[in-house]
């Protein structure tokens, strides 16, 4: 599908008012994307298990404009748990321009917007994905009003399209519970426009996987992750970090088929690694990773070994650690986490969590 498959056509209907709830996860990469082109395409493909717990529920109530000389406006109001949020309107008025082309009947609409997050916000938890995801289902609730013919495939494929134009990860989302998302040639149907269902086997080990996220640090990061993606323009190692990344969905495919645990952790925490060094050898450099950080790297490897686990980690853009495991092991992981890990985080939090089928609409 190309990006004018996306656009609207004209509308079936124009009801008056009405309102759609959605609840979105937030999602962690196995294979991470780093480094994007314009109009939110990723420079490679990644690979993401949707999460369960940790989410977005977004209300939209929309009521049809009056006077036609607002239609040339969006007009809205953001409410974030209960209360009214100017500070955070840029960022969905953004949102809106962006997928303008593509949803010229939001104009149409005074909209109000209300949303609230499963965790704190203030968590280290990067809400972008579900919140954004979130958002753009209940857009495309408002264009199922419009055009009620809309199929359900056309409508995921299209939330996943909108919602990455407000945050790139937030594609990742709409479905699970493997979400593939950037041009691969060994994935048929992959895209750079949108995420996909993972078409391949996956191996019961991999059923019910948890991700228990150790909060190292709740701060703002000292680089947004937008700033990041730019520095990979020109980064001497980029290149060989995009074939990297195509290579190791290869390799993931077999992995997925026969439960390779093994091989499984290599992947992931390479890829995890990978991504921070990236950030440590651009122009100009950065450190996201606090020694917390290390000191549960380091933890994990040491119980996995004296062990026999197959417990893991992997990092996003930021100081968290998301510990990585199958269901079968979940006691005696807890366990470790509470007894070697929480020490590491701020305030000894943690969320667990783990692999969810998408949004749903409430």
């Amino acid at each position: 599908m190309t990006e004018k498959d996306f656009q609207f056509k004209a509308a079936q209907q124009m009801p008056e008012t009405g309102s759609a709830t959605w609840q979105s996860p937030s999602n962690i990469a196995l294979v991470k994307y780093w480094g994007k082109k314009d109009h939110q395409i990723p420079a490679n493909p990644s690979l993401s298990f949707t999460l369960n717990s940790c989410k977005t529920t977004t209300s939209l109530e929309f009521q049809k404009k009056t006077d036609r000389k607002l239609s040339n406006t969006f007009d809205f109001e953001f409410y974030f748990e209960g209360k009214k949020k100017e500070d955070f309107k840029p960022k969905i008025e953004t949102f809106f321009k962006r997928i303008e082309e593509f949803c010229p009947y939001l104009k149409n609409y005074k909209l109000v917007i209300k949303s609230e997050n499963s965790f704190p916000h203030s968590s280290g938890i990067a809400s972008s994905a579900s919140g954004m995801s979130a958002l753009a289902l209940c857009v495309m609730s408002l264009e199922k009003e419009l055009n009620p013919d809309i199929s359900e495939k056309y409508f995921n494929k299209k939330a996943s399209f909108l919602a990455r134009l407000g945050s790139g990860s937030a594609c990742r989302s709409i479905e699970g519970p493997l979400i593939a998302w950037g041009t691969h040639k060994n994935i048929e149907g992959s895209s750079d426009l949108f995420g996909i269902k993972y078409p391949f086997v996956m191996h019961e080990v991999f059923n019910n996987y948890q991700d228990t996220i150790l909060l190292v640090d709740k701060g703002q990061k000292q680089v947004s992750s937008s700033v990041g993606h730019n520095l990979m323009y020109g980064h001497p190692f980029a290149d060989a970090r995009f074939e990297q990344a195509h290579t190791n969905l290869d390799k993931l495919q077999q992995v997925f088929e026969n439960g390779d645990l093994e091989n499984f952790i290599s992947i992931v925490e390479s890829e995890a690694l990978t991504l921070h060094s990236m950030m440590m050898s651009s122009n100009p450099y950065f450190i996201l990773m606090k020694p917390n950080t290390l000191e549960i790297i380091n933890k994990i490897w040491e119980y996995r070994e004296a062990s026999k686990v197959p417990v893991c980690f992997t990092l996003d853009a930021g100081a968290n650690v998301h510990v990585l495991y199958p269901n079968q092991y979940k006691e005696e992981v807890l366990e470790f986490i509470k007894n070697e890990l929480i020490r590491f985080c701020e305030h000894e939090q943690y969320l667990c969590d783990e692999i969810g089928k998408g949004a749903k609409k409430l």
